[in-house]
Parts: structure tokens; C-alpha cells; sequence
């Protein structure tokens, strides 16, 4: 509008005003009426604030001339312009009342006049139809009596002609506003099937598309774990997580998302810590600070799958009733996302296994009745010297033997008999087994008797049986797991298959203990096999526990696992242990595992010398597979880099010692095993110079222990410094 011509009546200068809004946009509408305010009363600046009864709540989105980047909403309770709206009377008021975002922007509209309002005038505007304040007018700065009384007779005939206009505008407003957050929902389901193949990248985009969308600061996104009733979330949006939280946990029914999981309702917080259910641990771990949350159900189809939590509304004070249809909206999209994501991840993991499946079966060929017929018939007396002794080195065994000598453990242990076991059924499962390990230079079939055998010297000499240390279930599966723990070993270590991203990686990479986990998925696969399960004779509730045990130990022959526990196993076993814990039962089966998997360190140095040859053959194969990569392996996987004295007393000395005290803490049977352990450490100390002498003369690592020459001056030094050497037997217990 031009300037105000004082011929032309206040009616007719309102028909001119609207003539010009005709074709303005919500906000610029706000503008011209702001302007014309201004202009008829004198007002250093003007604003509409219109009343959401729905929502109680108030809304700004243009002070004087200037369209605000986001509008300003705000609840009605404890808010200074509502009592104007609950009066439905004209007030004053000190303008230093108002919300500090809202002065802000009227001191930045107001900055060329001198001086700023000092006081606010609000002149409420009643719906057309019905008894209730729609509208409140805010004018800066009216000083006296007949001022103000004017300037109220002119917004209310000003209004009375372009409230319709302005309510019909605003709602084509919010209507085309919804528009196009329908439109950008639609346009972020179709991204999300970008995202679909990956389930971490799909949580990740899903959480920093709802972030966009409803303007907040951050977003976690929790997801339901059905079997512990918890809600997991492994990503925080970019939240630095403290080094030892991996995941964050929330039981359902505590805190704001474990009651969205258990009510499937959703909840908008504006003030965090004065909620009743606020859980205040997501902040300590993150470090982050939250003021107010909006937090809803994600569903699929049928059930709820998870909880989106979104923390602190940017610029503005909280997360409002259209935030809440945009996520509940958003919900949808995001459950059916998650709900293809999962059903995508369990068909590539199909997929992965029918691969995994075909390329055992491709390896490996099935055991034919002639060759369970041979095992059984077979006319060697199967009697060697100690074998049931400790100082017993089974890889002296000849190899086609050693399926015979498992059965005979079987027997000696009254399994066969205690389970009624067919023994056709054990030596078919015997043989699948012996099959099913791979000619690795170490992770092998005789490494897999050797384990088993010390698992039959401990179940044996140390009564587990008989003094109830296991009953007879857990010792037959704790043989049988040692028996089958490295099945279908590759020869490479977890972390080569993650780096690798094999297909055992793409299976279980997020659970942990890849190889492990194949070990046992084989295991099963033999036990499932035709003729093959030796456990067919176990109740339900047996085979059921016989599973449970035969995950747990295979399990824990991941050294990893062993370093997580190996403190919590020390201190049980330095006082006194409870066989009736479970927990402590649980740590003591896996310490057990644990001493059969590094059983070979504890035989003569000549024997434990040549299962290092294995060891480091497998080491620097995988080593030699890294560099063809481009990458750079660690020092004991590395042959030009390698000491493997030095290797070898760090590994007696940090793993096997402290494992084996722990037993003889328990035991003191197996106190000698200790001392043989502490003369092989003695033994490759000893020889670091020698190895030294060996690699500068040109001679490799390997071929270094394998000459005899060497072996010779080891034992040789060592005789000279700590006398004769025990020559394979065990010292006797020494008080």
C-alpha cells in the first residue's frame, strides 16, 4: 500500500488492503496487514499470533515485515499473550515479558528506531461464528488511553473483514505445508529402498531422515530384541559413544522409550528432566544434553518393532502437535522398511548359507558304510603306554588310529553305555567330523584329537564326573564339543574374514566369533545328518540343554571370549568355587575349554616346539594372503618380522600360565602341568639367541625350529643353565 490518504474511509482503505492480499501468500498476507497496523496506529511494529484450539497452542510466522525462517510455536500454558485469549479483552503489558525468541526478532524489526517498544498491546479477535478468541493482535508500544482505545476500534473493523480472508488462507497454508511433507515422505521411502540391502545403512538414513524431517538434533533409533524384551539401539546418530558401550539397552516399560515399546502411544515431552520417565543414562553415556523429546512406536504390519526417540527441537523450544502427525506418518514408512530390511537380511543370509552348504559338500565327501564297517572292525589292540596320563602326547598317535582311540575315550568314560549309544551311530559321527576339518597346516584334525583327548585326561583324572563337577550330559557334551570345535577351520583368523568380508563374515560378522559360530552351524549340520546323531537317545529337555552346552563351549574357544572372562574365572577360582552356580559353572566350563585348546603347551618342549611349526606355518600363510592384499600383518603372522621365541614366551607367559594356575588353584593334581609350562617358557627364552644366530645365517623362521641342530643347542643351553631336563615327564607335585 502507498501512503495513507486521509479522504478515504477506514472501510475503504480495508476493500483496498484485500484487493492487494488476493493473491499473496499466507506469510505475505501477514506482511501487508502487519504493514497497514503499523501505519493506521502509529506502532513501532505488529504481529498476529493466531490461537490453535486443537492443539492449544499459538503460532507466529511474521513480526512486522519480516517472514520468520521458522515459525514460532509455542504451547498456551504459562504463556503471557493466552491470557489475552482467555480474557477475550484488550491488555497491556510490559514487552520484557514476552519469550526471548520473540523480542529477539521484534528488537531486529525495531533496530532503526530509537527507542525500542517498551510496552505490547494485545487486542484478542473472536471467531465470526462461534464465542471464542481465534486471533490476538499485537501492537508495540501505545502510551496513552486514547491511543490505544483507537487503535483497538481499528483492528477489530480491519478484522472484522479479513478474519475469513486470513483463516481461509492459513488453512490452504497448512494444507499445502502437509503437502509437501507427504510429498518428501514419499520421496524418502523410495531412498530407503536404495538402503535396503544393508540393514546398518537403512537404520542410519531412517534416522537422519526423520531428523531432517521434523528439524530436531538427533535421533535413536531403538529396535525391539523379542527374545530379552529389551530395546537395543547401536547408533545414536552421531552421538560419540563412550569406548566400552557398544549398544545401548532399555528394558521395556522403563524409561520414555521402554513405555512408547510397552503402550505403542506416542509421547511429546518439552521439558526432559522434569518427566517422571525421563531415563537419564542415554545422557550420561553420550554426554549429550536433552531438553525436550518426542518419541514414537515404529510397527510393522501386526506388533511394534521399535521406538524412534528424537531429542531437542532445533531452534525452537519443543516438538509440536505437526511434528507429531509427521512422525507417526513417518512411523509407517520406517516400519515397513525395517520389517523389508530384516526379511532382505534373512534371504541373503539363506542365500550365504546354500552357498556355504554347496562348498562343504563340494570339499568334503560323505561317509560311506565301509568306512563306518572299517572303523569298527579294525584288529589294532588300541593299547599304547599313558594314554591316560597328562604327560600323554596324543599326536604320537598314528593318524588313521586316531577315530579308534576316540571311541575308546567314549568307552573309557562309560558314555557309550550310561546313553545307550549305538556305536555305529559314534563312529559315523567320528568320521563326519574327522571330514569335516580341512588340511590346514595347525586348525586340523589331529589338533581337534589332541583337544579332545586332554578334555578325557581332565574328565577322567579329575573325577568331574564322579565329585560333581559335571554331570554325565555336560561331560559327554563338553567332549564332544572338543571333538568338533574346529571343524571346517580355514586356516585364517575372525578378523581375516571381517577384512575379507567372506561368506562366513556376511553371516555372522554381527554376532562375534565368526569361525566359531561355523564350527558349531557344522557340528549341527553332522548331528542332523542321517545315522550321525548321538544324542538321538536324549529326552527333549536333555537334547534341548546337550545344545545349549555345545553352543556355550564351542563358543568359547575364541581367545577373544576367554580375554573378556579370564579376570572374572581367576578371582572364582581363587576363592572358593560354587558347582551349583551356574553363572560360575558357565565360566568354569569355558575356562576347561579354554585349557584343551592350549593342552599342547603343556607337553614336552619337543612337542609343543613342533606344534609352534604348525601354529606359525598357518600364521604366516594368512600372512602371506594379507600382503597380496596390499595390507600389512601383525608381527606374529608375518614371517620376515617374526620372532617366534620371543612370540612364544609372551603367549606362554600372558595366555596358557595364567589359565593353568587358575585349574591347579582348583586342582592341585595338575600343579605339574604348571611346571612343565614354566621349563617351556624357560626353554624358548632360552633359545631367542640361538633363533637370533639361526635367522642371521640366512635360515628362515620355520625351517629354524624344524632343524635339529637347533633343537639340539636349545636343550644344550638350557641343561647348562637350569640342569637336566625333564625329558617329557611331568615333575612331581612340589609342596
Amino acid at each position: 500500500m502507498g501512503s495513507l490518504d486521509s479522504s478515504v474511509s477506514n472501510s475503504e482503505r480495508i476493500l483496498l488492503l484485500l484487493e492487494e492480499c488476493a493473491d499473496l501468500s499466507y506469510p505475505q498476507m501477514q506482511q501487508k496487514l502487519n504493514k497497514y497496523l503499523q501505519k493506521m496506529t502509529n506502532s513501532k511494529v505488529s504481529f498476529l499470533v493466531p490461537f490453535l484450539v486443537k492443539s492449544e497452542e499459538m503460532l507466529i510466522h511474521v513480526i512486522g515485515e519480516q517472514i520468520l525462517e521458522r515459525q514460532l510455536r509455542f504451547p498456551v500454558l504459562n504463556n503471557i499473550l493466552y491470557k489475552t485469549v482467555k480474557s477475550k479483552v484488550p491488555t497491556t503489558i510490559d514487552i520484557a515479558l514476552l519469550n526471548e525468541e520473540i523480542l529477539r526478532h521484534i528488537q531486529c524489526q525495531c533496530q532503526c528506531q530509537c527507542p525500542a517498544p517498551k510496552s505490547l498491546l494485545m487486542i484478542p479477535i473472536k471467531h465470526p461464528k462461534q464465542d471464542y478468541t481465534v486471533l490476538v493482535v499485537c501492537l508495540g508500544d501505545n502510551n496513552n488511553e486514547k491511543a490505544t482505545n483507537k487503535s483497538i476500534e481499528i483492528v477489530q473493523e480491519c478484522f472484522r473483514f479479513c478474519l475469513g480472508f486470513l483463516l481461509t488462507s492459513h488453512a490452504y497454508y497448512e494444507e499445502q505445508r502437509q503437502k509437501k511433507q507427504c510429498q518428501n515422505l514419499l520421496s524418502f521411502s523410495r531412498k530407503l529402498l536404495t538402503h535396503i540391502g544393508d540393514f546398518s545403512d537403512l537404520l542410519r538414513e531412517i534416522m537422519a531422515e526423520v531428523r531432517n524431517i521434523t528439524n530436531a538434533e538427533r535421533c535413536s533409533l531403538f529396535l525391539l530384541d523379542p527374545d530379552q524384551q529389551d530395546l537395543v539401539a547401536k547408533v545414536f546418530d552421531g552421538i560419540a559413544m563412550k569406548e566400552s558401550v557398544k549398544e545401548m539397552r532399555i528394558p521395556i516399560g522403563k524409561g520414555i522409550a521402554g513405555h512408547v515399546a510397552a503402550t505403542g502411544k506416542l509421547l511429546n515431552i518439552r521439558n526432559a528432566y522434569e518427566h517422571p520417565l525421563f531415563y537419564r543414562r542415554i545422557d550420561e553415556v553420550t554426554g549429550f544434553k536433552t531438553r525436550n523429546i518426542l518419541c514414537f512406536p515404529i510397527r510393522d504390519r501386526k506388533e511394534i518393532v521399535g521406538v524412534a526417540q528424537l531429542c531437542n527441537k532445533k531452534n525452537g523450544f519443543y516438538f509440536d502437535v505437526f511434528d507429531e502427525e509427521v512422525a507417526m506418518a513417518f512411523s509407517i514408512y520406517c516400519g515397513l522398511s525395517i520389517m523389508h530390511g530384516i526379511v532382505y537380511k534373512k534371504m541373503q543370509d539363506a542365500q550365504a548359507r546354500n552357498k556355504l552348504s554347496n562348498e562343504v559338500m563340494m570339499y568334503h565327501m560323505k561317509v560311506e558304510d565301509n568306512d563306518v564297517r572299517a572303523l569298527l572292525t579294525c584288529k589294532d589292540e588300541h593299547n599304547i603306554k599313558d594314554f591316560n596320563k597328562f604327560q600323554f602326547a596324543p599326536k604320537s598317535i598314528p593318524e588313521k588310529h586316531m577315530p579308534c582311540y576316540t571311541i575308546k575315550m567314549f568307552n573309557d568314560l562309560g558314555f557309550i553305555k550310561h546313553w545307550k549309544m549305538k556305536v555305529p551311530t559314534l563312529a559315523r559321527f567320528i568320521l563326519y567330523v574327522k571330514r569335516g576339518y580341512r588340511d590346514a597346516p595347525y586348525h586340523n584334525w589331529v589338533h581337534a584329537f589332541s583337544v579332545t583327548h586332554f578334555a578325557y585326561l581332565l574328565i577322567k583324572n579329575l573325577h568331574l564326573i564322579s565329585e560333581n563337577y559335571m554331570t554325565h550330559l555336560q561331560a559327554l557334551v563338553f567332549l564332544v564339543a572338543c571333538l568338533s570345535h574346529d571343524i571346517d577351520h580355514r586356516g585364517t583368523s575372525n578378523s581375516f574374514q571381517m577384512m575379507c568380508s567372506t561368506v562366513l563374515a556376511s553371516l555372522y560378522s554381527s554376532e562375534g566369533s565368526v569361525m566359531e559360530r561355523h564350527h558349531l552351524a557344522q557340528t549341527m549340520c553332522i548331528l542332523n545328518t542321517e545315522d550321525s546323531n548321538i544324542f538321538e537317545n536324549f529326552s527333549s529337555e536333555e537334547y534341548s540343554e546337550a545344545l545349549d552346552l555345545l553352543k556355550n563351549n564351542i563358543l568359547a574357544t575364541d581367545l577373544a571370549e576367554h580375554f573378556r572372562v579370564a579376570e572374572i574365572q581367576e578371582n572364582i577360582m581363587k576363592n572358593k568355587y560354587v558347582k551349583s552356580d551356574p553363572k560360575q559353572q558357565k565360566l568354569f566350563f569355558d575356562m576347561l575349554m579354554t585349557c584343551c585348546d592350549l593342552s599342547d603347551q603343556t607337553k614336552h618342549w619337543r612337542v609343543s616346539k613342533e606344534t609352534a611349526e604348525h601354529i606359525y606355518d598357518e600364521f604366516f600363510s594368512q600372512g602371506d594372503l594379507e600382503k597380496s592384499m596390499g595390507s600389512s600383518p601383525i608381527e606374529m603372522m608375518d614371517r620376515e618380522r617374526a620372532s617366534i621365541p620371543d612370540l612364544q614366551v609372551q603367549f606362554i607367559t600372558n595366555v596358557v600360565l595364567p589359565v593353568f594356575t587358575n585349574l591347579a588353584a582348583l586342582f592341585p593334581v595338575v600343579q605339574p602341568l604348571v611346571y612343565v609350562l614354566e621349563e617351556n617358557r624357560d626353554l624358548w627364552e632360552a633359545s631367542k639367541p640361538l633363533f637370533q644366530k639361526y635367522r642371521r645365517l640366512g635360515v628362515k623362521g620355520i625351517e629354524i625350529l624344524r632343524d635339529p641342530e637347533f633343537e639340539r643347542e636349545v636343550l644344550e643351553v638350557y641343561g647348562e643353565t637350569f640342569g637336566d631336563l625333564s625329558m617329557g615327564t611331568i615333575p612331581s607335585q612340589q609342596s
